[in-house]
């Protein structure tokens, strides 16, 4: 079916690239167009607006307002879920940019946006929420009626290094400078009571980064960390015996028998309780998880089919593991996303578009994955976070002197 609408867009629509993507996408899907009314703005702060005649397939006005196209206003459509876990045919799929649904003639905010998610609309509000957990009869959003997604726009500051869709990933990057820009917007974070995410991976237990790590919770740098039963292990590890899946941080060698020193750590938790209990009995006296009990710093520990053990603290069960970080991602001013492909990638789909988002990585092909979600703000650094991260702390020494 052919359908014929005037869509228009907002905002500084031609450096951010949204009307040529609008036009390419037009072309693209065969569809037809005609510019109706195009005002440029003049000055860097000035908006721009266009209005344009669409004629396409439904297909082609869905991939538009997902680019941030605004359709006619109409009363958003629901139809209810027919079972748990089951949605209505043409339900809407969210992404992670700011969404309105037209809900009883006015625009409301969707709470807890995230991508590849649905709308279920609870009387006045409007609720991004994972397919698991739609119930049977929730008033779930379908078709494209009544939607307004706020396409993102590029930074206005020219030195910002979250920059729009970031330039091409290469380990040739000015990183010394990045490091005191990051610095900086930390700090302003932290003195605004801002809301840092760490996402961290198990090379950061290998490599000595952890020591860094422990350095930022202590000032004040994290306010949740999301990891593996991996790392949470050779955090452990490390401070029973000096090893990393046996291998001695000081040497590098991996020692006799070393291999079992990591069961050693996960019994010895499972024997006090949890990590909290180890902390308290005087059994687990350093390292990140123990800075983040003695700092009451929250931990998600989601597990994987990999997993030793797991430790008592691991949350065993992807979908809750989800659930748990969801708890923290609508917060976030700010995350940061250490050696980690698996909790990297999950966390950054979870992830509001808004929130500034800093990948390092030694492989390219990681900090690519996470830069390409589409966030607004995003930094990727292909590097050794051990090289990186005690720059970084000494860096806010700097700034805190």
């Amino acid at each position: 079916m052919t359908i014929t609408e005037e869509i228009e867009l907002k905002g500084h629509i031609i450096d951010s690239l949204i009307l040529p993507r609008i036009l390419d996408t037009i072309m693209d899907m065969r569809g037809d167009f005609e510019i109706l009314q195009l005002d440029v703005g003049k000055t860097k702060t000035d908006e721009s607006y266009c209005k344009i005649l669409v004629k396409g397939s439904e297909e082609l006005f869905d991939e538009l307002e997902r680019l941030g196209a605004l359709l006619p206003r109409k009363e958003v459509k629901t139809e209810p879920a027919p079972r748990d876990k089951v949605l209505p045919d043409n339900f809407y799929g969210t992404t992670h940019h700011p969404t309105y649904v037209f809900l009883n003639g006015k625009w409301r905010k969707v709470e807890n946006t995230e991508m590849d998610c649905i709308i279920v609309i609870e009387k006045e509000r409007a609720i991004c929420r994972r397919q698991g957990l739609v119930k049977k009869g929730d008033r779930v959003v379908v078709g494209l009626d009544g939607i307004k997604v706020d396409a993102p726009q590029r930074s206005r500051a020219p030195t910002d290094i979250f920059g729009f869709m970031s330039s091409e990933v290469s380990p040739e990057k000015p990183i010394n400078s990045y490091i005191k820009d990051l610095a900086k917007e930390m700090k302003r974070i932290r003195n605004d009571k801002g809301f840092i995410i760490h996402v961290v991976g198990t090379a950061m237990a290998h490599t000595g980064a952890d020591k860094a790590l422990q350095d930022l919770i202590k000032m004040g740098y994290v306010q949740v960390i999301f990891t593996g039963n991996g790392f949470a292990v050779m955090d452990i590890e490390k401070q029973f015996f000096g090893t990393t899946l046996g291998m001695d941080e000081k040497t590098g060698r991996v020692l006799k028998r070393g291999y079992k020193s990591h069961l050693v750590a996960i019994n010895e938790i499972w024997k006090a309780g949890s990590i909290e209990k180890a902390v308290e009995k005087g059994i687990l006296k350093g390292g990140v998880m123990y800075e983040c009990i003695k700092n009451g710093i929250p931990f998600v520990i989601g597990g994987s089919l990999r997993d030793d053990g797991p430790l008592p603290d691991t949350i065993t069960d992807v979908m809750e593991a989800q659930d748990e970080m969801r708890r923290y991602v609508q917060k976030a001013d700010l995350c940061m996303i250490y050696a980690s492909m698996l909790h990297g990638i999950a966390t950054g789909n979870m992830l509001p578009s808004r929130v500034k988002t800093v990948v390092i990585d030694i492989n390219p092909y990681v900090v690519t994955r996470l830069q390409d979600r589409g966030t607004t703000h995003a930094l990727g650094m292909v590097t050794d976070p051990a090289v990186l991260l005690p720059q970084l702390v000494n860096e806010l020494k700097k700034l805190e002197r």
